[in-house]
């Protein structure tokens, strides 16, 4: 039996019968079943269309099926598609000096990864190996990966399940959470001045000596589209230069034009002694992640061996990939759209807080956003709580299944409804996408007291 002649209910058995699924219970799943996609839009096997409003997994930045990234990738595999990554390609070499040029200050080097959480992984050996120091400082509502050392670097609850087994020395500290700011802060520059005093008490009780990087998002994603106030960035920089402990940024979801600039530290002014990225690198049509260095740091090593090492780092058709995607970038002045597309939704959403009174809040960079659902808007009182267990997300499930059956794709995660499109999207792509949120958070309207 070939592929083209399997029917819808084979091709789901097959999947749920012989493959794992990330997060999920692994019963009782409906995956969407995919059968092609283009631009803003999937469509699954019944030819239904579904609008892609979280760019997948916040990485298909610059839209589904591009031709050419195709093109790319086979005129790539025509040469040559692996070597060993002591050797070299002109698609590796490229890519580097592309990174170089887009990426601030001195960063120059590049270690290529397969993703983001190998990304995280070999910039926390790094700091640690330069520095001669254990441990790192990160936030508690904030995503790196889940890799054992990914996952515990960061303080997603996913990772709670594995505790007993958390790799050691992650020190987490309060986000600048504004909206939900654990001090209290009457304005978002006390909540700056608050949450920057926190990390350096937590450092000095850490033992400053002991401390080799602070890591955090270049914009926060999956936590909840956190935003940094303004002086944060720069405060943890200064606070980072103090002590001689080095900074890294994970640029893997807020980086490639996903907030409006390339990446997120620029927003900031903030230049980063290690940048982590991924997804929008390739867009996924490729696997590849990496880890940019300042030339001064990489130069710690001239005369001594790096002990970091992947089979696939700089694989030369994913290499390939990224340096079209890089381009596509430019030409298409996707960048530019991310912005302006960016500032469009916020006006539109700032319409519908007048008919939808469970929007409590909304927080974006580009088109790095989510809504806030509350129940109440005077005592913020989310319509699911963070971390909430199944039980609890009963009213924002409905919320999802109304985005689903409307034939709209995003996360809806506790009580966030993820805005993260491609960042090709038009303006009445995304006011298609608006409409199908207005109507599903008018599901959550009904809980509202």
């Amino acid at each position: 039996m070939t592929n083209d002649s399997m029917t819808n209910d084979e091709i789901l058995k097959n999947n749920l019968d012989y493959t794992i699924f990330s997060w999920s219970k692994q019963s009782g799943l409906n995956p969407l079943n995919i059968k092609s996609a283009k631009g803003v839009y999937l469509y699954d096997r019944n030819d239904k269309k579904i609008l892609d409003f979280s760019s997948q997994l916040m990485n298909m930045n610059i839209g589904h099926g591009h031709p050419r990234v195709k093109e790319a990738v086979m005129r790539q595999m025509d040469e040559v598609s692996f070597v060993h990554p002591g050797m070299i390609t002109k698609a590796r070499g490229e890519l580097g000096k592309k990174l170089a040029e887009i990426t601030p200050g001195s960063l120059k080097k590049t270690f290529f990864t397969n993703a983001g959480a190998e990304a995280i992984e070999n910039a926390v050996k790094f700091a640690r190996l330069y520095t001669g120091r254990h441990k790192i400082v990160s936030l508690y509502q904030s995503y790196h990966g889940a890799s054992y050392g990914a996952m515990s670097v960061g303080g997603d609850p996913r990772k709670l399940p594995h505790d007993s087994q958390q790799s050691p020395n992650f020190i987490h500290v309060e986000n600048p959470y504004f909206y939900r700011c654990p001090w209290n802060s009457a304005t978002p520059e006390a909540c700056t001045e608050n949450a920057l005093a926190h990390m350096e008490r937590i450092i000095k009780y850490e033992g400053p000596g002991n401390v080799a990087a602070i890591l955090m998002e270049g914009e926060s994603g999956s936590s909840g589209c956190i935003k940094y106030p303004a002086g944060y960035w720069k405060g943890v920089r200064a606070i980072a230069d103090k002590y001689g402990i080095l900074l890294i940024a994970d640029e893997v979801m807020s980086g490639f034009g996903r907030t409006g600039k390339w990446f997120g530290v620029d927003h900031h002014g903030v230049v980063p002694d290690i940048m982590c990225f991924a997804k929008g690198l390739t867009c996924g049509y490729i696997p590849l992640g990496g880890m940019i260095v300042k030339e001064e740091l990489i130069n710690h090593f001239n005369d001594k061996p790096l002990p970091l090492g992947l089979t696939y780092s700089a694989h030369a058709v994913a290499c390939a990939a990224a340096v079209e995607v890089l381009k596509i970038y430019v030409d298409e002045n996707l960048i530019d759209n991310a912005s302006k597309m960016g500032a469009y939704m916020t006006s539109q959403v700032e319409k519908m807080k007048g008919k939808h009174p469970s929007i409590g809040d909304f927080r974006t960079t580009g088109l790095l956003g989510c809504v806030e659902l509350v129940k109440n808007r005077d005592t913020k009182e989310p319509m699911a709580p963070w971390n909430a267990s199944p039980s609890e997300m009963d009213i924002m499930n409905k919320v999802n299944a109304k985005l689903v059956e409307l034939g709209l794709f995003t996360f809806v995660r506790w009580n966030y409804i993820f805005t993260c499109p491609p960042l090709c999207i038009t303006k009445d792509e995304m006011d298609e996408g608006l409409e199908i949120i207005s109507k599903a958070i008018a599901v959550a309207d009904n809980y509202c007291n």
